[in-house]
């Protein structure tokens, strides 16, 4: 059962890293490999000490509540911080804070989705202003204009289209903009078949230009393809391998396995390119590997897997090894 699945990944993780098997009997190893802030959140840090960095803005390198991470060139990272309502770059492992987005007008309440356009331009989505953001180097620009959206969650840009894909939560669609923010098209009602959603939140769009979509209250992944039609799906509620209690993010690494966060079980879950079960790491706690509460992942084109590890304030790393 569940318990079997989050204890086992405890010390000895660099030198006993997890094996992951794949489809066609190939092993891999998920090694951990680094964490920012190099010494941890302020998870441990005081009540004091937590509402002066929410009242004073936070100190650099400081996370309170990451929640949504993407990757750029040369190893780097942005972390949305929810918490602080602030985006945090990171490269070559160092953290600095680069910009406080709640100190712009008009203030974010509520960032959740963040990605990086293909030519490098961050977007940012608010869930309370119902908006779509592109983030400047000292202000933000409404992207998504006079456009109602109705809680905009997770986001991706589409690799062929250039189009914007974002899941609007409370309307239970996916939202396609133009790059120009216009409205193209939605996809899918609420339901539970497929094609249909109960809360979307987070989605990932591989290379090849499919879409994964965390269809959080059916409990499932849904996978459509660049035009929106449905291609398949997998995943049910319950406590047992391979099912879903609270899923967040989704990615896939180069060899097409899915990756998704469960923040109720604190794992991450990996499963086949058809969706079947693999393996899965983490178990809450505080230790390298371990999570609390999990939000988004990120997979670059390295393979390395970034895990917004929320409320223990941090982003871990690990990477994906071909097993010798």
């Amino acid at each position: 059962m569940r318990h079997s699945l989050v204890i086992w990944f405890v010390a000895g993780l660099l030198a006993q890293p997890v094996v992951m098997w794949g489809q066609a009997g190939e092993g891999f190893n998920v090694r951990w490999v680094e964490q920012f802030p190099p010494e941890g959140g302020d998870v441990r840090r005081s009540f004091g000490e937590r509402l002066s960095t929410l009242l004073m803005g936070p100190q650099p390198v400081a996370l309170i509540k990451p929640f949504s991470v993407v990757g750029g060139p040369a190893g780097e990272c942005w972390i949305l911080d929810q918490g602080a309502g602030t985006l945090v770059h990171v490269e070559q492992g160092k953290g600095k804070l680069v910009r406080s987005l709640h100190r712009l007008s008009p203030d974010f309440p509520s960032l959740v989705g963040l990605c990086m356009e293909p030519g490098g331009d961050l977007f940012c989505s608010d869930s309370k202003l119902n908006q779509v953001f592109r983030v400047g180097a000292e202000s933000s620009v409404l992207f998504s204009g006079s456009l109602s959206l109705r809680q905009p969650t997770g986001m991706a840009f589409h690799p062929v289209t250039g189009e914007l894909w974002v899941a609007e939560t409370a309307a239970h669609c996916i939202t396609i903009l133009n790059r120009q923010g216009a409205l193209v098209k939605r996809i899918g009602e609420r339901g539970t078949g497929p094609g249909q959603f109960n809360f979307p939140t987070f989605l990932w769009i591989d290379r090849e230009g499919r879409v994964y979509i965390v269809d959080s209250m059916n409990f499932r992944i849904q996978i459509l393809d660049e035009f929106g039609n449905y291609l398949s799906g997998f995943g049910k509620h319950g406590d047992g391998s391979g099912d879903l209690a609270r899923p967040k993010g989704v990615a896939t690494d180069s060899h097409g396995n899915i990756y998704v966060t469960d923040a109720l079980f604190h794992v991450v879950q990996i499963f086949s390119p058809k969706g079947a079960f693999l393996y899965s790491f983490g178990g809450q706690g505080l230790e390298k590997g371990e999570f609390w509460m999990p939000a988004g992942i990120y997979i670059d084109e390295t393979d390395h897997i970034y895990v917004a590890d929320s409320y223990n304030s941090r982003i871990q790393v690990f990477k994906l090894e071909k097993k010798d």
